[in-house]
């Protein structure tokens, strides 16, 4: 402990002199300051609503991430280079790092404190997830170990895509025996059908699809549900059946023309291309849509050997549900976009062929039931854009009369269906959605059907707070800017090299050191504070350290808020923002009487069984 020095009045010195002579006893817990603190308990397991609170609000791009992955976690490790540990970390959470890693809608990234108003870019997450796998020094493939001895129990799993294997997994790790029935001849779903090799090179895909294989999963190819075997049988021979068979039913929109010779749909027109088929397009390519589906599909014409391809949506690109940076790359390679146009005809020849569309310019109207803003189309605005191949990315549904008994149909927002033994996940259940989503869908539904099979809650989510002596984090840090994802010449892009390359090892290294580090939190104890103020003095952003009237608390303890002191008369406690704090730990180095902790605060799912 440092002796106090400096303009220290008679009162803060005869203060400081009390408590050292005093001392505190190794892990003393004051009741009435403890309700001061920002969680229950200053050290080990904790899980009352104050401390979830803390993490929801404190860590948001952990928050946002559907699968809450530890991502200040794995940035820690990929800033210190122990890649191996950063893939750990996100194979436990989210089934597939080096695919989430390129093709992520990245939900966490908009949540990163980085990107908060005033504070620059927020940090590459998905890139970093990236490197985690791109410099992971095993090359054989990493497995799980499993949480509990085999139970006995069977469970089918009907699709192959992200939430399927994403189930599959943890189930298997949960010691059930699962089979996964997957209709087309390889697993991968979505991964391997509709996102095109130039984005996710296919050795990755069909690594972290063995890595689930090795947990004991077995998967079944060319095996469709309701033509090969029936449902009911599945049922029958399994003591749980997850259906989780996507969304891959295109939706086509009710037009003239739209039987023309030429029309064809996203899905199945990328399904062709990515399987190495000769897939043809004409010379004018126009693109429907605003998804993946259609990004995808107009980059992939593209490569095909359209001269021109313009893709049209009837929104703004502001609503666009894409990975983001893919219009970028789209302009890049030449492709044409417009928004705020929807087809109100396709239009041919006198042989059938498609000669192009006519569009209607449209404008916003009340938001639609998703939440998104409704587009009319605008009465005299018509326009024609000419055409050799049209296709229709305008989305996709369920295609579910293969499930046969009516008992069998999901529960609208729920894992469940009146059926006991029958679950549903992904985006049979939802709707068509990212990756991430599918995967967290999946596992959320394991842990349903294990509750199911073992009658009993035996994973649950803790909280667990460590003793940490230093982030190793620096005010310069936050200076530091977003590094840039090198990319493939134009010239270079093909059906199948990747367009973004990855980060070098300093690159990696230096984007990830950016992060706040969220989960550490420092806080001080007013039971041993002397009120010297040099943490005030050398704190790097005004508001990270308040004086402080009282603390807001609501019914169950947590704290929503402080009413500021405004003078000595009612300044009774020094308080810590964590919303403000960059954890440079400047405040605890200048502490005279060290009370100012550190602890790293993590979300944990627990074996309780």
């Amino acid at each position: 402990m440092a002796e106090p020095s400096g303009a220290f009045s008679n009162e803060y010195y005869a203060r400081y002199q009390r408590i050292k002579q005093a001392g505190k006893p190794s892990g003393r817990v004051n009741p009435e300051r403890l309700k001061q603190n920002a969680l229950s308990a200053p050290a080990g397991w904790i899980e009352q609503p104050k401390d979830f609170d803390w993490l929801e609000k404190n860590i948001p791009c952990q928050a946002a991430c559907p699968a809450g992955t530890d991502i200040p976690g794995y940035l820690d490790a990929v800033a210190h280079g122990r890649y191996d540990e950063a893939y750990l970390i996100n194979l436990r959470d989210n089934v597939f790092p080096a695919v989430l890693g390129r093709v992520c809608t990245r939900p966490c990234e908009p949540a990163c404190r980085h990107g908060w108003e005033g504070l620059g870019e927020p940090v590459a997450i998905c890139f970093s997830k990236r490197s985690a796998a791109d410099f992971l020094a095993r090359s054989e493939p990493v497995v799980l170990a499993k949480m509990f001895p085999d139970s006995g129990r069977r469970v089918a799993v009907i699709g192959a895509g992200a939430a399927g294997l994403a189930a599959a997994r943890e189930l298997a790790l949960l010691g059930h025996a699962v089979t996964v029935f997957e209709q087309y001849d390889e697993p991968g779903g979505m991964m391997v059908q509709g996102i095109p090799e130039f984005r996710l090179p296919r050795a990755l895909v069909r690594r972290e699809i063995d890595q689930v294989v090795r947990t004991g999963v077995q998967i079944r190819c060319g095996v469709s549900v309701g033509r090969d075997v029936a449902m009911d049988e599945l049922v029958a021979q399994h003591d749980a059946v997850i259906v989780a068979a996507g969304v891959m039913q295109p939706e086509k929109p009710s037009l003239p023309g739209v039987d023309l010779a030429g029309v064809d749909t996203g899905l199945p027109f990328l399904r062709r291309a990515n399987r190495g088929e000769a897939v043809t397009v004409g010379r004018r390519v126009v693109v429907i849509g605003g998804g993946f589906t259609a990004v995808d599909c107009a980059r992939m014409a593209r490569r095909l050997g359209a001269e021109e391809v313009r893709m049209v949506y009837r929104r703004t690109e502001k609503e666009m549900y894409i990975t983001p940076g893919e219009v970028e790359e789209m302009l890049h390679e030449g492709i044409q976009f417009q928004t705020q146009a929807m087809p109100v005809a396709i239009l041919g020849d006198a042989a059938g062929r498609v000669t192009g569309v006519r569009f209607a310019r449209t404008e916003p109207e009340a938001p639609e039931a998703d939440g998104r803003r409704g587009f009319r189309a605008v009465e005299g605005s018509a326009f024609e854009l000419e055409a050799d191949t049209v296709l229709m990315a305008t989305g996709q549904r369920r295609d579910d009369g293969w499930l046969g008994a009516a008992g069998y149909a999901p529960v609208p927002g729920r894992h469940v269906t009146a059926h006991g033994k029958v679950f549903i996940a992904g985006d049979f259940l939802g709707g068509a959605g990212s990756l991430i989503e599918a995967v967290a869908s999946g596992k959320a539904c394991a842990r349903v059907v294990d509750q199911r099979l073992s009658g009993t809650v035996r994973v649950k989510e803790l909280g667990l707070v460590e003793a940490a002596e230093s982030t190793g984090r620096t005010r310069a840090m936050d200076a530091i800017p977003r590094q840039p994802m090198p990319v493939l010449a134009e010239a270079a892009r093909t059906r199948t090299a990747e367009v973004e390359t990855g980060y070098g090892d300093e690159a990696a290294r230096t984007e990830a050191s950016r992060c706040y580090l969220c989960h550490y939190k420092f806080e001080i104890d007013n039971d041993l504070c002397i009120y010297c103020d040099r943490c005030l003095k050398v704190k790097p952003v005004e508001g990270c350290i308040v004086k402080v009237k009282n603390l807001i608390h609501d019914a169950e303890g947590r704290i929503t808020g402080y009413v500021p002191s405004t003078g000595s008369k009612d300044y009774n406690m020094l308080y810590i923002d964590q919303s403000q704090c960059i954890r440079c730990g400047a405040c605890r180095d200048v502490c005279p009487v060290e009370c100012i902790s550190l602890q790293k605060v993590s979300r944990k799912s627990v074996c309780i069984g």
